[in-house]
C-alpha cells in the first residue's frame, strides 16, 4: 500500500521493520511498512493468524519497538522514547481493549474502572462521577461493588472498554474485542464501541478476524506478508 508523507496525520508509520528470533532462525514480520491514520478514524485491521496484527498494535502502543523505522502518534515520536517515556505516554494517551479483558480480579468493577484515573492523577470527584455515569451507560451501574468473576463475558468486555476510555485517551487499540464472545454479545459490544467512538471522536484501531465486524469500521486494512492494503468500501 502506497502512502505519502503527511504532517497532518495523527499516526505516521514510516519504513518500520520487525523481526523475531525463532530458535536458530529469525522471522520477518515487517520489512518496510508505512501507513498514515488520521485523527478520529475507526480502522479495522484484518489478516490471517501470524500476519503481525497484534505486533502492529504493540508497536503503536510502545509496548515493543521496531528494529528500524519511526512511529509518530500525535506529536510524539515514540520510537525515539525510552521505556519509561513510552510507559507514561501509553498510560496517559492510549487505551487498550483485549480479547481476554485483562481485568484485575482482586479489584471491584468500580476499582477497575477508576484505575486509569488514579494512575494518571486524574481521580478527582468530577472525573470519578463521570466514570460512574459511564458505568450506568453501559448497564453496569448496579454491579460497581462486584468482582470481575461475577460478571458475564459480555459484561467484562463492556467494563474493559469503559476502563480503556475513562481517562480520555487519544488512541484506542482493540485486539479482537469481540473474538471471545458469542455473536449477539459481540454485536452489542461493537455497538457500544461505535457509540462511544462517535461521541468521543477517539481514534480506534481494531484487530479482528471477522469481515462482518470490520465492515462496521470507517476504514478497513488487510495485513499480509508484511504489507498493508486498503479494502475498498
Amino acid at each position: 500500500m502506497k502512502t505519502t508523507t503527511s504532517q497532518t496525520a495523527f499516526i505516521v508509520i514510516r519504513n518500520i521493520g520487525k523481526r523475531y528470533a525463532e530458535g536458530d532462525y529469525s522471522r520477518t514480520i515487517f520489512a518496510d511498512l508505512s501507513l498514515d491514520i488520521n485523527r478520529g478514524e475507526f480502522v479495522a485491521l484484518l489478516g490471517q493468524s501470524g500476519s503481525g496484527k497484534s505486533t502492529l498494535l504493540n508497536l503503536l502502543g510502545g509496548v515493543d519497538l521496531p528494529d528500524a523505522g519511526t512511529i509518530r502518534v500525535g506529536d510524539q515520536i515514540i520510537t525515539d522514547q525510552n521505556e519509561s517515556q513510552r510507559t507514561l505516554f501509553r498510560r496517559r494517551h492510549i487505551g487498550f481493549v483485549f480479547q481476554f479483558f485483562n481485568l484485575i480480579p482482586t479489584l471491584t468493577v468500580e476499582e477497575n474502572l477508576f484505575l486509569p484515573l488514579e494512575l494518571n492523577g486524574l481521580a478527582t470527584p468530577d472525573r470519578q462521577e463521570a466514570a460512574l455515569a459511564l458505568l450506568d451507560e453501559i448497564g453496569l451501574g448496579d454491579r460497581r461493588r462486584s468482582f470481575p468473576e461475577r460478571l458475564s463475558g459480555g459484561e467484562q468486555q463492556r467494563l474493559a472498554i469503559a476502563r480503556a476510555l475513562v481517562h480520555g485517551p487519544a488512541l484506542l487499540l482493540a485486539d479482537e474485542p469481540t473474538g471471545n464472545l458469542d455473536i449477539a454479545t459481540g454485536e452489542r459490544i461493537l455497538d457500544l464501541l461505535l457509540d462511544l467512538h462517535q461521541r468521543a471522536k477517539t481514534t480506534i484501531i481494531m484487530v479482528t478476524h471477522s469481515r462482518e465486524v470490520a465492515a462496521r469500521a470507517g476504514r478497513v486494512l488487510y495485513l499480509e506478508s508484511g504489507e498493508i492494503r486498503e479494502i475498498a468500501r
